[in-house]
């Protein structure tokens, strides 16, 4: 039984059921970098995670008293779609609420948000989570509602693309934030090594061998192929748990994955499972 990394969410309340919209194209949205095709070379395996300038499209879940969880810009034809797990936004039955998206956060005590904040329009996890607490479904894509100047987050920051169909053996970058008992300067860290095959988990969950993965950095972006800012890679799945305080855990994003991407990436304002 894997254990989360999560820092409780407070004052959360069941919210209502998101308004279906048309799932969009899968055509590549012009706001994320174009990649070529060839797999980069990465650094040597890391052991433990280290501070790191973060990205700006990395950043945390808070509301007004802490942030609990990590998230992540994933390109999207609206640029509005952020990833994490599920657990960060949905448990006992309940869906997190009155909480907002702050890409690049950093700083002490409450922590700053360099590039601002955006509420949350819906939140969608797949029914295998929401009814049985399936560990093989621990992940959300959230829809993000316009900031107060009306941008799109991922036109303010950026995104990574998701990647569908990746599997065991990747060289990883793991980007997180460790909550303040860990981090009291909040700042993000990260970790390069190489994900394997759980073989104790189902088929589709990939573990790392990392220390430093504290709670706070569930929902963190498992990036294959990053090399900077420039070239962020794509993002596998991302990081919902581990056995032991070096290990940590990820579901791979597959088929079901991608059709909950495509009902956040075409949702309306409100929040709520998928169908």
């Amino acid at each position: 039984m894997l254990w989360n990394r999560r820092t409780l969410w407070s004052g959360a309340v069941v919210l209502a059921a998101a308004a279906a919209c048309a799932a969009p194209t899968h055509s590549a949205s012009p706001h994320a970098p174009d990649e070529p095709p060839p797999r980069a070379a990465a650094p040597s395996p890391q052991t433990s995670a280290v501070p790191s300038a973060g990205l700006s499209w990395v950043g945390v879940l808070l509301d007004d008293e802490d942030h609990w969880c990590t998230a992540s810009v994933v390109d999207s034809p609206r640029g509005n779609v952020v990833a994490t797990t599920a657990h960060c936004v949905f448990e006992y039955g309940t869906y997190a609420s009155d909480f907002s998206f702050a890409p690049g956060f950093r700083g002490g005590g409450k922590g700053s948000s360099p590039h601002g904040t955006w509420k949350i329009a819906a939140i969608r996890v797949d029914d295998r989570w929401r009814k049985e607490g399936d560990e093989a479904f621990d992940y959300a894509f959230l829809t993000l509602e316009p900031d107060a100047r009306g941008r799109q987050v991922q036109d303010v920051v950026g995104a990574a693309r998701p990647e569908w169909s990746s599997g065991p053996g990747r060289r990883v970058t793991v980007v997180g934030y460790p909550n303040a008992d860990h981090n009291p300067a909040n700042r993000p860290i990260a970790c390069t090594t190489d994900a394997r095959h759980d073989a104790d988990q189902p088929p589709e969950m990939l573990r790392i061998e990392c220390a430093g993965f504290w709670d706070g950095t569930s929902g963190s972006p498992w990036l294959a192929d990053h090399v900077g800012p420039g070239r962020p890679g794509r993002v596998i799945g991302v990081l919902s748990g581990g056995d032991t305080d070096t290990e940590s855990t990820a579901v791979l994003f597959g088929a079901r994955a991608r059709a909950l991407y495509e009902k956040a990436a075409g949702a309306g304002v409100g929040r709520g499972p998928a169908d």
